[in-house]
């Protein structure tokens, strides 16, 4: 069921064109690249005061 040939894949890229058309393609690809790109970027930075409370925990159990 999760198997793709390579008509699979074909079939899927032939409806993609389709649909979207050859110019609007690359629009695509660059908007998803950057939504992931800001998602990655969003997540570290919600990631980074975490590691700084844990580094400062560890800090004061020092002293």
């Amino acid at each position: 069921m999760g198997n793709f040939g390579a008509t699979e894949i074909i079939l899927i890229l032939l409806v993609v064109v389709l649909l979207f058309g050859g110019r609007k393609i690359p629009e695509l690809m660059k908007g998803i690249g950057q939504g992931l790109k800001d998602f990655k970027k969003a997540s570290k930075v919600e990631d980074e005061p975490e590691k700084m409370k844990a580094e400062s925990k560890e800090e004061n159990k020092k002293v």
